[in-house]
């Protein structure tokens, strides 16, 4: 069991990317546009790519109501009638994409998010299950997630959804204490919290996860400690533990909370501490960066095969593959391809009316890139890499192509968070923890240009 004191977290605690992607969204150019991504559908359906399944992911935009630390692109509305005529726009889009990549082509893995997923009616998740299942085909045993916010299901609506064919839940339940509720503008019970768990077990889902945060207005170690004894007791599948980035410049509902309302920085970094003890003693397994598992879990059995991958969606155990972005804002890849949609419903809307695709930015990656990217993702997901696997995929030589990274890791391999040796690079248990500061080493742009304030802490 691994000790992480404030003191060591505050020494390494640096801003830096989540790696769900390299290179990151913000190199993404306008440059590359709907064009781009339309021949890179069209190479995915002439070449040996399409018999690989597709994952899918769909945004859903729209929330009830606004959490004051919210960081997503969502649309706050109680007028439900806005989610049937983003649907309308949602099947023209998938429609435009099927064009070019063909009919017919297998999905492993879909992801609702949002925003809330659950914002749309139950006609309406009908619906959306049907447009989908029309146009491509889900594979029996395939893994099928939506985000839950639990304001907005009831045990009748969890049984839609198995019906509909999702095995996999998100609840996102941030905190328990009341006063940090209201602080945050999202009061729930915690008695609601457990029924819907209990009651999502009992309809045979797979997996269940719970989206916590700590670093919010008000929370202290010792309300935090209360709110992780009680995840321990509802006893999830898998843990997603997020510190909270205030960045109000940014994200103009964080306006709202009050900086004096915040933790102060070493009380955050005990929360982390103590919430990462008490896991561990609970029996979780760390995942890598913030998420827990169960040991039964299938994300903590392919830890232990080697089988972890990182998508946008963050970590998964399914093969990296191609992923297909339904909705406004929603990121994809196609091939060596990232692409992303209009960012705004208006413009969204608009790009569909014309009969466009409403791809707005992305990126063709380059040689180097795809090195880099296997690099990173070796290092994120199995916190190992072994040289001679990049050295013959690549042609290259490890060495002298990375001489100066190599460099910097002597560094943190005297901090005991990394071990270097000629044919692999590990990642000690101590370093997964900071898995992101030593993936950053080998990041070409952040190390470029130095300006790391755009992103969050790694702690």
């Amino acid at each position: 069991m691994i000790a992480l004191t404030p003191e060591l977290l505050r020494r390494f605690d640096v801003p830096g990317p989540r790696y769900t992607s390299y290179p990151t969204a913000d190199r993404f150019v306008e440059a590359f546009g709907a064009g781009d991504y339309i021949l890179a559908l069209e190479q995915r359906r002439t070449h040996t790519g399409r018999a690989q399944p597709l994952s899918v992911y769909v945004h859903i935009p729209f929330c009830e109501s606004l959490c004051y630390y919210c960081a997503c692109n969502k649309i706050v509305t109680r007028h439900h009638e806005r989610g049937d005529q983003y649907l309308d726009y949602l099947e023209r889009e998938l429609d435009l994409h099927v064009q070019h990549s063909g009919p017919d082509q297998a999905v492993s893995q879909l992801h609702l998010g949002g925003g809330t997923p659950t914002f749309l009616s139950d006609a309406g998740l009908v619906r959306l299950m049907d447009l989908l299942r029309r146009r491509l085909r889900l594979v029996p045993g395939g893994e099928y997630s939506i985000e839950i916010d639990p304001r907005t299901v009831t045990r009748e609506r969890l049984q839609l959804l198995a019906g509909l064919g999702f095995n996999r839940l998100s609840f996102g339940v941030q905190d328990f204490e009341p006063a940090v509720q209201k602080a945050v503008h999202r009061e729930q019970e915690a008695g609601q919290v457990f029924e819907l768990v209990r009651a999502a077990r009992e309809l045979g889902f797979e997996s269940i996860n719970v989206d916590l945060i700590y670093g919010l207005p008000l929370q202290t170690p010792q309300s935090f400690a209360r709110t992780m004894a009680l995840v321990r007791e509802l006893r999830p599948d898998r843990i997603a533990l997020y510190a909270y980035a205030h960045l109000p410049e940014r994200f103009k509902a964080q306006r709202r909370i009050a900086t004096a309302d915040l933790p102060a920085p070493a009380d955050k970094l005990a929360m982390l501490a103590q919430a990462v003890a008490a896991l561990q003693a609970g029996g979780y397994v760390y995942i890598g960066m913030d998420h827990f598992a169960l040991p039964q879990d299938a994300l903590a059995v392919a830890k232990r095969q080697g089988r972890l991958h990182r998508n946008f969606q963050g970590y998964s155990t399914y093969p990296d593959c191609d992923l297909l972005a339904l909705g406004v804002s929603a990121i994809g890849r196609i091939g060596a391809t990232y692409s992303q949609n209009a960012k705004t419903l208006d413009e969204y809307y608009d790009l569909i009316d014309q009969g466009q695709i409403p791809v707005v930015r992305g990126l063709a990656l380059s040689r180097d890139d795809l090195i880099r990217r296997a690099v990173i993702m070796a290092l994120m997901c199995q916190g190992n890499l072994v040289v001679e696997s990049i050295e013959q995929a690549w042609l290259i030589d490890f060495g002298r192509y990375f001489a100066p990274e190599l460099a910097q890791l002597q560094a943190m391999q005297a901090q005991g968070l990394v071990q270097v040796g000629s044919d692999e690079i590990a990642v000690t248990e101590m370093g997964w923890y900071f898995v992101r500061g030593i993936a950053l080493v080998f990041d070409r742009y952040l190390q470029a240009d130095r300006n790391r304030a755009r992103f969050s802490k790694i702690i």
